[in-house]
């Protein structure tokens, strides 16, 4: 008879894939191995491969992860708009800062029937931004709406890729100096 699930599944799932997502992150996820990442987490190979059959299903699975909570947050706070957007999707990035890396540099290591569904969430981020800016500046071409988009991409990287907790400005603050940027900016372009 097969055994069930444990009561603890999706702790062990969520902290198998935290874990490894500060593994890949910090040793590049081509150089990183499932038993380097058992080693860092501290759990055998064999229970990372419980769960997961490959170190690409186990990178699927962190991604599908944090952009699947990506999509929820910007779903619920788009329709508050642009500044409510923003401070969202920055708010969103605390404590996924390996899954972002990931994101941004690794989605590309997994198969193409993997990929599809990550970039179609990553499309849907992208078209959300962009509702958002057209509600607040109607009627850009669309280059330089795509190009506004990405910026405001960029402006809210800054703070995963250069902040460094404890010095500077708090997330909050920062959300406030990137909103009124981006506000500021749509009125000039």
């Amino acid at each position: 008879m097969p055994r069930g699930i444990g009561r603890n599944h999706d702790e062990k799932r969520e902290a198998l894939r935290k874990g490894a997502a500060v593994y890949f992150a910090r040793h590049g996820f081509d150089r990183a191995s499932m038993s380097g990442a058992a080693r860092e987490i501290g759990v055998s190979k064999a229970l990372i491969y419980h769960y997961h059959d490959s170190k690409e299903a186990l990178l699927f699975d962190i991604l599908e992860g944090h952009l699947t909570e990506l999509v929820a947050v910007v779903e619920e706070s788009a329709p508050k708009g642009l500044r409510a957007l923003i401070a969202a999707v920055l708010d969103s990035y605390e404590d996924a800062d390996a899954e972002h890396k990931l994101q941004l540099e690794s989605l590309s290591a997994l198969p193409m029937d993997m990929q599809a569904p990550l970039l179609a969430a990553q499309r849907y981020l992208v078209e959300a931004m962009s509702t958002a800016i057209e509600a607040v500046k109607p009627g850009l071409e669309p280059e330089r709406l795509r190009a506004a988009t990405m910026t405001i991409y960029g402006i809210l990287n800054w703070y995963y890729m250069w902040h460094r907790p404890g010095k500077g400005m708090s997330r909050q603050a920062y959300a406030e100096l990137a909103a009124d940027f981006v506000e500021g900016g749509l009125e000039r372009i």
